[in-house]
């Protein structure tokens, strides 16, 4: 590694450590405890939410190590908090290439930090295309895992109009609100972004080409986007549960904070207090895609 690259790489530790220090445990849903030293994040802290050994996160704070690579960036600008800004430059001093900017490239820090407080519900971010980018583990119980997609089939929407697998979350007899409703929204959405986005034009093409039912929704030209829902959901195991959804969006709209509460007048609070005895167990044999 040549001067210039030992230096910045001994910026990256140095920027990695003062983003550490900033951050409070109770920020990320860890335990102060009792013998906490240091206002923020210990190292093995850090390692642990992104993903990595602690001897290689010391050996990144140390500018030693091999180069991180893109995923593992995304990983400790996740665990870290660190704002849209923060992470383009923590790509820099990776020497990585700064991602293009999406709503799918970096979660919300205050999404995040919201997130992590909703322990007793099943949560989760998705983008304004619905890709889910994060669930907390009831949502996971709830609906099923969701970071295994890629591409437009990242989309719960495009894999609701393309895949007939997706549609088993709801009960046949809502599945024409729910199109109505996924195409309302996206047309909002739409609206939202610039007019020269390619990325949702694209999905919208793509729709159109495959499917008849999208291709007669979209020409309905309702907008609205989806707030606040009662829906019918059902769980492989504990039958048809009824649920609000709740919506928190971002400021510019790009990301939502989605979580769910027991419908009121139903069975369904003591259906959620399954949900936690049975994690993700009963749903860990079922293909991808069954849920959202």
């Amino acid at each position: 590694m040549g001067s210039a690259g030992s230096a910045r790489y001994a910026e990256l530790g140095a920027f990695l450590r003062s983003r550490r220090d900033r951050i409070r445990p109770a920020d990320v849903g860890l335990p102060a405890g009792p013998r906490r030293r240091v206002p923020g994040l210990r190292r093995e802290e850090v390692a642990q939410l992104a993903g990595a050994s602690v001897d290689y996160y010391n050996e990144l704070e140390r500018g030693a190590g091999s180069q991180p690579s893109e995923q593992m960036i995304a990983a400790l600008a996740r665990a870290l908090r660190l704002t849209a800004d923060e992470r383009d430059y923590l790509y820099h001093l990776a020497g990585r290439p700064v991602p293009v900017h999406s709503a799918a490239s970096h979660v919300h820090p205050g999404m995040l930090n919201l997130l992590d407080s909703l322990t007793a519900t099943p949560a989760q971010v998705i983008t304004d295309l619905h890709v889910t980018l994060v669930q907390n583990p009831l949502a996971v119980a709830l609906l099923g895992d969701q970071s295994g997609f890629r591409g437009r089939r990242a989309s719960f929407v495009h894999r609701w109009f393309t895949d007939p697998d997706a549609r088993r979350l709801y009960p046949e007899a809502d599945h024409e609100t729910q199109s109505r409703a996924f195409v309302a929204d996206l047309r909002a959405a739409a609206a939202r972004r610039d007019a020269g986005d390619t990325e949702v034009r694209s999905m919208i093409s793509a729709l159109h080409d495959a499917s008849a039912e999208f291709a007669a929704r979209w020409a309905e030209h309702d907008v609205a986007f989806r707030r606040d829902d009662r829906k019918r959901l059902v769980h492989p195991s504990l039958g048809l549960i009824e649920v609000n959804c709740l919506t928190l969006f971002s400021e510019d709209g790009r990301q939502r904070l989605l979580w769910f509460t027991p419908a009121v007048g139903t069975d369904s609070a003591g259906l959620f207090e399954l949900l936690a005895v049975i994690g993700t167990q009963e749903i860990a044999g079922s293909p991808p895609g069954r849920y959202r």
